[in-house]
């Protein structure tokens, strides 16, 4: 089940995090090993109303963001280009437990956030991952996403841009 995250939430939220950026330091991914995502990060989502939740048998085993609104990092986009330039929703900071990896809960959120994108009035889902983050490319493209380029975060990180086209259907 996703729903939205509440403050109460916020510790096992966390623990989802660590456990993803444990796994990615595992792998030789230098995403998430600067003390980003943490709770603040998470608390700013649950006041923006943009925090949600994977709960399966009453435990949290994933999290994400999906803001209905333009990403100013997205603004700029090198070695390619967007598909459109029309408005677009954007998934962020998206992590599962390692444990329950290959129940289909990444694509259910990023189907989650088209719909949530489609009642906005958006007909477009843009994400971004880190060019070693081969699993995300892969659960990404899965759902639809193409890559589109390489964007850069605010401290500079370049991420490869991936966006999808919403169908009514989605």
């Amino acid at each position: 089940m996703i729903r939205r995250t509440e403050e109460k939430d916020i510790p096992a939220v966390m623990e989802v995090i660590e456990n993803a950026r444990a796994d990615l330091k595992a792998r030789g991914i230098p995403q998430w090993q600067n003390g980003y995502p943490n709770a603040d990060s998470i608390r700013q989502d649950i006041k923006d109303d943009a925090s949600w939740l994977m709960e399966e048998d009453g435990q949290i085993v994933g999290t994400c963001c999906i803001r209905l609104e333009r990403d100013p990092n997205y603004t700029y986009i090198e070695n390619g280009a967007w598909l459109n330039d029309e408005d677009y929703a954007v998934i962020h900071r998206i992590a599962v437990l390692v444990s329950t990896r290959g129940h289909g809960y990444a694509g259910m959120f990023f189907r989650h956030a088209g719909k949530l994108a489609l009642e906005g009035g958006y007909r477009n889902l843009r994400a971004d991952t880190h060019d070693l983050n081969l699993s995300m490319q892969k659960a990404l493209q899965k759902e639809g996403f193409v890559p589109c380029g390489i964007v850069y975060m605010a401290d500079g990180a370049p991420r490869i841009g991936f966006q999808k086209l919403l169908q009514e259907s989605d």
